[in-house]
C-alpha cells in the first residue's frame, strides 16, 4: 500500500529550518512566526515518529536520520518550485533574470547584451543589480553572477574567469607638471580608493603597494568609492590613480579611456562566477546563456592580455 506523503507545509518548514540551523530564520523565510515553524516540525515529527532536531541551548543540531533526509528533500523542493516558475512564467517563459553587481553589470554586462540579444531576439534579460548576495530562490533569479571565492552550497557554480588588480589613470596624467611614469610618481598624484570586498582576501592600494615594494606610499587619503564602477569613471576624468579589476577596466583600457602606467598586476583573491539551480542547467534558455557569457569571458581573459 502506498504510504500517504508528510504535508508539504511541513517539510518546507523543516528543510528552511534545517537549512539555516535555526526556527528564526526559517520563519523569516518562510513569512510566518517562530510558533509556526516549531508546529509545523512537531506535526512531522509526529509523522515520523522520531525526533528531527536535538534541541540545545543556542543551536538547532539535525538527528543523523534528519541529516541523510535534508538533501534529497532539498533537491526535491527545489525541483517543485522550478517546475512552478517555469508552468506559471505564461507570457515570459523566454524571460532570463540575471543578478549582477552594479559594478560588473555596468562595466561588463550591460555593454555586451546588446550582442546576445541580437543572437537570441527571442530571449528577453532581466538584470538585477544590488551588491548584497541575492537569494535566487526566494527573489525569482535564474543566473547570479557572484563576486567572491566560488563557495556557492547547492547551486551549480563556474568561474567566469581569473582576474587581476593593477594602476589604471587618465592618458592625460601621463605629461603635465607632474608626469605618471614610475611607482615614485604616485606620491604627486591622487590616489582613488573603492570599499574591498573580503578584508584580507582581496587587494587594496596598501597590498598592493607592499608588493609593488613601495609600502612607504600608501596612504588612505583621496576619495572613497562603494562601486568599482564609479571608481573607474572618476579615473577616466582624472580625478587620480584607480587600482582597477582587469575584467572592469580592459573595454576602458581597448577605448584609450584608461592606461596602466606600470605594474605589476596582482591576482585578485575573488573572481566573478556563474551560478544557478542545477535543475535550471536543463532549461534550454539557461544553457544558451551561459555557453555565450562564458565564450564572452574568454575574449575579456584574451583582451586582459593584451591591453
Amino acid at each position: 500500500m502506498k504510504r500517504q506523503l508528510p504535508p508539504l507545509n511541513a517539510l518546507r518548514a523543516f528543510e528552511a529550518a534545517a537549512r539555516h540551523k535555526s526556527f528564526t530564520q526559517a520563519a523569516e523565510e518562510l513569512n510566518v512566526t517562530q510558533a509556526a515553524i516549531s508546529h509545523q516540525i512537531r506535526a512531522l515529527e509526529d509523522y515520523f515518529q522520531q525526533p528531527l532536531f536535538l534541541r540545545q541551548s543556542r543551536s538547532l543540531v539535525l538527528t543523523g536520520a534528519a541529516q541523510n533526509y535534508l538533501p534529497p528533500l532539498t533537491q526535491a523542493l527545489n525541483l517543485i518550485n522550478d517546475a512552478t516558475r517555469q508552468l506559471v512564467r505564461h507570457d515570459s517563459e523566454t524571460t532570463l533574470r540575471v543578478s549582477a553587481l552594479p559594478s560588473f553589470a555596468a562595466k561588463w554586462l550591460l555593454p555586451r547584451l546588446g550582442a546576445f540579444q541580437a543572437l537570441y531576439p527571442d530571449i528577453d534579460v532581466l538584470v538585477s543589480s544590488k551588491n548584497e548576495v541575492v537569494d535566487l530562490e526566494r527573489e525569482d533569479i535564474d543566473v547570479g553572477l557572484r563576486f567572491g571565492i566560488g563557495e556557492y552550497p547547492g547551486l551549480h557554480t563556474e568561474r567566469l574567469m581569473h582576474d587581476r588588480k593593477f594602476p589604471v589613470c587618465s592618458p592625460s596624467l601621463l605629461s603635465g607638471a607632474r608626469p605618471l611614469t614610475s611607482l615614485q610618481d604616485l606620491k604627486h598624484h591622487t590616489l582613488l580608493h573603492d570599499e574591498v570586498f573580503g578584508g584580507d582576501i582581496e587587494v587594496d592600494w596598501q597590498g598592493w603597494l607592499e608588493i609593488a615594494g613601495a609600502p612607504e606610499l600608501a596612504t588612505r587619503r583621496g576619495p572613497w568609492f562603494n562601486d568599482s564602477s564609479m571608481l573607474l569613471t572618476a579615473a577616466i576624468a582624472g580625478q587620480g590613480v584607480a587600482l582597477a579589476r582587469a575584467s572592469l577596466a580592459v573595454d576602458d583600457m581597448h577605448k584609450g579611456l584608461l592606461v596602466k602606467p606600470f605594474g605589476p598586476e596582482v591576482p585578485t583573491g575573488y573572481n566573478y562566477y556563474f551560478v544557478t539551480r542545477p535543475s535550471l542547467m536543463e532549461q534550454e534558455y539557461v544553457r544558451i546563456f551561459h555557453d555565450w557569457i562564458q565564450e564572452e569571458a574568454r575574449k575579456t581573459e584574451t583582451a586582459i592580455e593584451t591591453a
